[in-house]
Protein backbone atom coordinates (compact mmCIF):
# COMPACT_ATOMS: atom_id res chain seq x y z
CA UNK A 1 0.00 0.00 0.00
CA UNK A 2 1.43 3.36 -0.79
CA UNK A 3 2.41 6.10 1.97
CA UNK A 4 0.71 9.42 1.72
CA UNK A 5 2.52 12.07 3.92
CA UNK A 6 0.85 15.45 4.02
CA UNK A 7 2.46 18.76 4.63
CA UNK A 8 0.39 21.53 4.98
CA UNK A 9 1.38 25.73 5.38
CA UNK A 10 0.64 29.09 3.63
CA UNK A 11 3.56 28.63 1.27
CA UNK A 12 3.30 32.29 0.93
CA UNK A 13 5.65 32.53 -0.48
CA UNK A 14 7.03 29.12 -1.10
CA UNK A 15 10.58 29.36 0.74
CA UNK A 16 13.83 27.44 0.35
CA UNK A 17 12.86 25.89 3.76
CA UNK A 18 9.35 24.75 2.48
CA UNK A 19 11.37 22.63 -0.39
CA UNK A 20 13.94 21.59 2.30
CA UNK A 21 11.20 20.18 4.09
CA UNK A 22 9.72 18.26 0.60
CA UNK A 23 12.55 17.01 -0.26
CA UNK A 24 13.27 15.42 3.29
CA UNK A 25 9.40 14.30 3.01
CA UNK A 26 9.88 12.66 -0.31
CA UNK A 27 12.18 10.32 1.21
CA UNK A 28 9.54 8.81 3.67
CA UNK A 29 6.37 8.31 0.94
CA UNK A 30 5.33 7.44 -2.14
CA UNK A 31 2.83 10.27 -2.54
CA UNK A 32 3.33 13.67 -0.64
CA UNK A 33 0.47 16.23 -0.46
CA UNK A 34 1.35 19.60 -0.43
CA UNK A 35 -1.46 21.45 1.00
CA UNK A 36 -2.15 25.18 1.27
CA UNK A 37 -4.48 26.02 4.31
CA UNK A 38 -6.39 29.43 3.54
CA UNK A 39 -7.78 31.13 6.41
CA UNK A 40 -10.41 33.93 5.58
CA UNK A 41 -8.55 36.30 8.23
CA UNK A 42 -4.94 36.48 6.59
CA UNK A 43 -4.22 38.54 3.54
CA UNK A 44 -1.61 37.05 1.54
CA UNK A 45 0.57 38.68 -1.21
CA UNK A 46 0.04 35.80 -3.49
CA UNK A 47 -3.15 34.17 -4.48
CA UNK A 48 -4.28 30.96 -3.61
CA UNK A 49 -3.85 29.86 -7.34
CA UNK A 50 -0.55 31.39 -7.60
CA UNK A 51 1.01 29.72 -4.42
CA UNK A 52 -0.14 26.44 -5.99
CA UNK A 53 1.50 27.63 -9.18
CA UNK A 54 4.12 28.66 -7.68
CA UNK A 55 4.68 24.70 -5.49
CA UNK A 56 4.23 22.83 -8.96
CA UNK A 57 6.76 24.22 -10.48
CA UNK A 58 9.19 24.06 -8.02
CA UNK A 59 8.32 20.48 -6.70
CA UNK A 60 7.61 18.65 -10.20
CA UNK A 61 11.59 17.99 -10.75
CA UNK A 62 11.54 16.94 -6.83
CA UNK A 63 8.90 14.47 -7.29
CA UNK A 64 10.53 13.41 -10.76
CA UNK A 65 14.33 12.82 -9.39
CA UNK A 66 13.01 11.55 -6.15
CA UNK A 67 10.23 8.98 -7.64
CA UNK A 68 7.44 10.23 -5.59
CA UNK A 69 4.36 11.53 -6.38
CA UNK A 70 3.54 14.83 -5.46
CA UNK A 71 0.10 16.18 -5.73
CA UNK A 72 -1.21 20.22 -4.40
CA UNK A 73 -4.09 20.69 -2.71
CA UNK A 74 -6.00 23.56 -0.81
CA UNK A 75 -8.17 23.44 2.48
CA UNK A 76 -9.70 25.92 5.41
CA UNK A 77 -10.79 23.13 7.44
CA UNK A 78 -8.80 21.63 10.33
CA UNK A 79 -5.21 19.53 9.20
CA UNK A 80 -6.04 16.80 10.18
CA UNK A 81 -9.41 16.76 8.42
CA UNK A 82 -7.73 17.35 4.77
CA UNK A 83 -4.72 15.13 5.66
CA UNK A 84 -7.87 12.19 6.31
CA UNK A 85 -9.58 13.28 3.32
CA UNK A 86 -6.15 12.89 1.07
CA UNK A 87 -5.89 9.71 2.56
CA UNK A 88 -2.25 10.64 4.29
CA UNK A 89 -1.30 8.63 7.29
CA UNK A 90 2.32 10.75 7.82
CA UNK A 91 1.61 14.66 8.89
CA UNK A 92 4.73 16.23 8.16
CA UNK A 93 5.76 19.43 10.32
CA UNK A 94 9.23 21.53 9.80
CA UNK A 95 11.21 22.52 12.31
CA UNK A 96 13.56 25.14 12.21
CA UNK A 97 13.94 26.04 16.34
CA UNK A 98 13.10 25.40 19.88
CA UNK A 99 10.04 27.60 19.89
CA UNK A 100 8.38 25.58 16.48
CA UNK A 101 9.51 22.48 18.44
CA UNK A 102 7.45 23.48 21.58
CA UNK A 103 4.25 24.77 19.03
CA UNK A 104 4.28 21.97 17.27
CA UNK A 105 4.52 19.44 19.86
CA UNK A 106 1.24 20.71 21.06
CA UNK A 107 -0.08 20.93 18.16
CA UNK A 108 0.83 16.93 17.04
CA UNK A 109 -0.67 16.28 20.70
CA UNK A 110 -4.09 17.68 19.61
CA UNK A 111 -4.13 15.71 16.31
CA UNK A 112 -2.70 12.97 17.95
CA UNK A 113 -5.93 12.88 19.64
CA UNK A 114 -8.46 13.98 16.74
CA UNK A 115 -6.92 11.56 14.47
CA UNK A 116 -4.89 8.56 16.38
CA UNK A 117 -4.47 6.98 12.33
CA UNK A 118 -2.12 9.56 11.68
CA UNK A 119 1.20 10.11 12.84
CA UNK A 120 3.21 13.27 13.15
CA UNK A 121 6.60 13.18 11.65
CA UNK A 122 9.30 16.18 12.99
CA UNK A 123 11.55 17.00 9.89
CA UNK A 124 14.55 19.13 11.31
CA UNK A 125 15.62 22.34 8.74
CA UNK A 126 19.16 21.93 7.46
CA UNK A 127 21.20 24.46 8.89
CA UNK A 128 21.53 27.18 5.90
CA UNK A 129 17.83 26.78 6.05
CA UNK A 130 16.96 27.45 9.59
CA UNK A 131 16.96 31.43 9.70
CA UNK A 132 14.68 31.31 6.93
CA UNK A 133 10.98 32.27 7.21
CA UNK A 134 8.07 33.25 4.75
CA UNK A 135 7.39 36.30 7.02
CA UNK A 136 10.63 37.52 6.49
CA UNK A 137 11.17 37.22 2.71
CA UNK A 138 8.26 38.67 2.36
CA UNK A 139 9.14 41.74 4.55
CA UNK A 140 13.09 41.84 2.62
CA UNK A 141 11.23 41.81 -0.67
CA UNK A 142 8.54 44.13 -0.03
CA UNK A 143 11.47 47.16 0.93
CA UNK A 144 13.15 46.07 -2.18
CA UNK A 145 15.52 43.80 -0.61
CA UNK A 146 17.50 40.37 -2.65
CA UNK A 147 15.88 37.25 -1.69
CA UNK A 148 17.37 35.23 -4.29
CA UNK A 149 19.19 32.84 -1.07
CA UNK A 150 15.95 32.37 0.71
CA UNK A 151 13.64 31.33 -2.04
CA UNK A 152 13.74 28.93 -5.67
CA UNK A 153 14.59 31.34 -8.61
CA UNK A 154 11.17 31.05 -9.36
CA UNK A 155 9.72 32.32 -6.73
CA UNK A 156 12.03 35.37 -6.53
CA UNK A 157 10.99 36.30 -9.98
CA UNK A 158 7.81 36.20 -8.41
CA UNK A 159 8.27 38.06 -5.74
CA UNK A 160 10.15 40.72 -7.25
CA UNK A 161 7.13 41.36 -9.79
CA UNK A 162 5.07 41.56 -7.26
CA UNK A 163 6.68 44.07 -5.38
CA UNK A 164 7.31 46.65 -8.36
CA UNK A 165 3.51 46.83 -9.23
CA UNK A 166 3.41 48.75 -5.48
CA UNK A 167 6.71 50.72 -6.31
Amino acid sequence: MPRTAFYAGSFDPVTNGHVDVIRAACRLADRLVIAIGTHPGKQPIFTVEQRLDMLREVCAPIGKKEKVEIETVTFDKLVVAAAKKAGATILIRGLRDGSDFDYEMQMAGMNGEMAPKIQTVFLPASPATRPITATLVRQIAGMGGDVSAFVPAAVEKRLRARFAKKS
